[in-house]
């Protein structure tokens, strides 16, 4: 999937001009928890968030630091804070020059920028144009639609333990050469070793992810390589109690 198909097409936008007040007003109006900021040509020159009012005189939260940090700071960060946290328009205080994507950015991409830049929206661009905005909720959204759809199970036990040994063989984490799959039923038998207890529940994430699985149960062993010391599954140790 590609920002194209899951932004927002209707953008809500302000100008540079507009005051503080007049942004927040269309965030609250529409739901939103940040504008693009397009001038008079059309042209995208920054974006304003909730995040770039939080530090603002009118509620007394703007930065303050004591005198030997602003000697460490220096004039300029002071005055960009001070007109940040006092600026009456938009252009006071956006960001400037924002990160964009564009329609045909790759999911992956999408969240990878956001992983990167700590921002929870990105302007969808055609060209110079912005023709849409695409957020974490967009992505929330998307997760939902593909959760509903249901994948058609595997048609055999045999299948299913296919799926499951190919799924694994794309893992780096997995132990595939000390561990074996038995499916039965549609109930998946995870046995052998492993050496860290979070691979075995990466095993039973994967298997039960396989369309037509059941139930998984974990026969695994862990050995911890430091010691040497053998922990049976929760499964195991349950059995094992049980027949005593």
């Amino acid at each position: 999937m590609k920002a194209g198909d899951i932004m927002t097409r209707r953008v809500v936008s302000v100008v540079p001009e507009a005051t503080v007040l007049e942004a927040i007003r269309l965030m609250l109006q529409n739901h939103i928890s940040g504008l693009p900021v397009i001038d008079a040509s059309g042209k995208l020159v920054g974006v304003v968030t909730e995040g770039d009012f939080l530090r603002r005189a009118e509620t007394g939260t703007q930065t303050k630091r004591s005198r030997w940090l602003e000697l460490l700071v220096g004039p300029r960060k002071l005055a960009e804070d001070y007109v940040h946290s006092h600026g009456r328009t938009v252009a006071d205080v956006m960001t400037p020059d924002p990160v964009t994507v564009t329609d045909d950015t790759a999911l992956e991409d999408v969240v990878r920028i956001m992983e990167r830049h700590r921002i929870k929206r990105l302007p969808v661009m055609r060209g110079k144009a912005v023709i849409g905005i695409v957020s974490r909720a967009n992505l929330m959204h998307a997760l939902a639609s593909l959760g509903r759809a249901t994948p058609e199970p595997a048609k055999s036990d045999t299948a299913i333990r296919d799926q499951i040994l190919s799924e694994l063989d794309k893992q780096a984490w997995a132990p595939v050469a000390l561990i074996d799959v038995v499916v039965h039923d549609g109930i998946v038998e995870l046995w052998g070793t492993i050496t860290e207890g979070k691979q075995g529940d990466g095993l039973k994430v994967v298997a039960e992810n396989i369309p037509g699985v059941k139930q998984v149960i974990n026969h695994l062993t862990w050995i911890e390589p430091m010691t040497g010391m053998v922990l049976s599954s929760p499964e195991e140790a349950q059995a094992g109690s049980t027949r005593h």
